[in-house]
């Protein structure tokens, strides 16, 4: 299969998406949420559901631009190379293709090894609802068990059946996976499941006792997060407002990404 180099020859829909792709991959360094050339965002290419964009395996997340990102298929071919002089990571690929693969409602799936995703993610009893983000997951958060490095096809198949129908998943012993509709959805996700996981390994560190929510507070909690995650129509979750402010954030500081 022949490749193409990507630029702004693409349609607008299409490079629109590389350079809203590239704005989240500096944003997770505005936030420290990276680990050195390592974790991997992925968009789906608007108008092909069998493709999607990832990151070039060799370069730090502040260096990622619109240009900078690989398309490749579901079977890892790839479409359009950006001639960078990399490679995409094969990690990256088994579990980014295992969730567009089987999951159509998604288009944004993110990864991570921050220390304290790591860390809750090692903690028998997972995600613990003792902060109002943590009880925005409450219900609907999956568990991966670790298997080692994430590099054989089999590995999508359990990928597949742990995330279910959920859009955050724990991967035990190794980080998190978070994914949703729009960049500004995946955005904001991870933002919250970050901030739940520092609190939680803030508060366990300062072994005193743990406040726990009453029963009805958590109750009312997970009813109204559950339908709103549930339901990407709710206006107040979508993320928009919040990945608009991210925007300003990155313009303001002169990243340079939409290149």
């Amino acid at each position: 299969m022949g490749t193409s180099s990507p630029g702004r020859n693409s349609s607008d829909a299409r490079w629109q998406a590389r350079v809203e792709l590239a704005a989240l991959y500096r944003a997770m360094v505005r936030l420290g949420m990276t680990d050195l050339i390592y974790n991997h965002i992925t968009l789906r290419v608007p108008g092909e559901s069998n493709r999607f964009l990832i990151n070039s395996y060799g370069m730090l997340y502040s260096e990622v631009t619109a240009s900078s990102l690989f398309e490749i298929d579901l079977d890892g071919h790839v479409i359009a190379d950006p001639g960078t002089g990399f490679g995409f990571n094969p990690a990256g690929f088994v579990i980014h293709s295992a969730v567009h693969s089987a999951r159509e409602d998604i288009a944004c799936v993110l990864h991570v090894h921050t220390r304290a995703t790591m860390a809750v993610s090692a903690m028998r009893e997972g995600l613990m609802p003792i902060s109002q983000q943590a009880c925005m997951f409450d219900g609907c958060i999956s568990y991966h068990d670790f298997n080692g490095p994430v590099l054989d096809l089999v590995e999508r198949e359990r990928l597949i059946r742990d995330l279910g129908r959920n859009d955050v998943m724990l991967l035990r012993n190794h980080g998190a996976l978070v994914a949703g509709s729009t960049i500004a959805q995946t955005f904001l996700y991870a933002y919250f499941l970050e901030l739940a996981c520092k609190v939680q390994v803030d508060v366990m560190a300062a072994g005193r006792d743990i406040v726990v929510p009453s029963n009805q507070a958590l109750e009312n909690t997970r009813r109204l997060y559950s339908d709103i995650m549930r339901n990407r129509e709710k206006v107040q979750l979508n993320g928009e407002l919040e990945w608009c402010a991210m925007l300003r954030w990155l313009e303001s500081e002169g990243a340079q990404y939409a290149v």
